[in-house]
């Protein structure tokens, strides 16, 4: 961005792959296995994973097969993701933005589960925010809003008055369908329709306001 924006919320929804933690190589080398497993494309199953739970991928990218199948290759994926954090990195201004956000109203919104977004946040050295919403706490992956509804309600804060930092499609969708403004961060967020796009974290600037009614409101400034 050339321009700086500034947006205002009550709280913050984090996702966590590709927001806070760049994962991809993780993520493709697992997925580029199944891919090739199942006689799929590994570029085109690429296309289709980001941001979703890895049953709901599968169901896509395999719809004539057993939901079964695919939450059995869905616990399998977790597991051998939860061992490896072999090129794991944070996102470039990630430490700064967490430390930013100690004592203020955000939750983490991730379609992991507790194991891998605990081990991946730990293998980064990011804070895991007292609000978690992880795979086992939803019903419907993204680009369903439950994950997201789910969080501000756990905060206390209306869908509106909440702002989504997501990087993949399916969590943009989500966050737009929760009625929330979606900061968009990274190369992938770009093609999604986000309110903002930033290269990375280090973009954005969070300010603690207090207003009138003694609550906190935050002032995002990004860009």
């Amino acid at each position: 961005m050339t321009a700086t924006s500034v947006l205002t919320a009550r709280a913050l929804l984090l996702d966590m792959d590709g927001t806070l933690v760049n994962s991809d190589a993780v993520v493709e080398r697992y997925w580029r296995l199944w891919a090739v497993e199942h006689g799929l494309d590994p570029v085109e199953v690429m296309k289709v994973v980001h941001g979703r739970q890895a049953h709901a991928s599968m169901a896509l990218l395999l719809p004539e097969r057993p939901m079964a199948e695919n939450h059995a290759d869905n616990a399998r994926l977790l597991a051998q993701e939860t061992a490896d954090m072999d090129g794991v990195v944070a996102v470039p201004g990630a430490p700064a933005f967490m430390a930013s956000l100690a004592g203020l109203p955000h939750a983490l919104v991730t379609s992991a589960d507790v194991a891998l977004s605990t081990a991946r946040m730990a293998a980064v050295g990011l804070p895991l925010p007292e609000v978690r919403v992880t795979a086992e706490s939803v019903g419907a992956s993204k680009p369903d809003p439950e994950g997201f509804l789910k969080g501000a309600a756990e905060l206390g804060v209306a869908p509106e008055d909440c702002v989504v930092f997501e990087d993949s499609g399916a969590g943009i969708a989500a966050g737009r369908a929760a009625g929330m403004r979606v900061v968009g961060v990274g190369p992938r967020a770009h093609a999604h329709g986000p309110d903002v796009v930033v290269a990375d974290l280090t973009e954005v600037r969070v300010e603690a306001v207090a207003v009138g009614d003694g609550t906190v409101r935050l002032r995002l400034h990004i860009g």
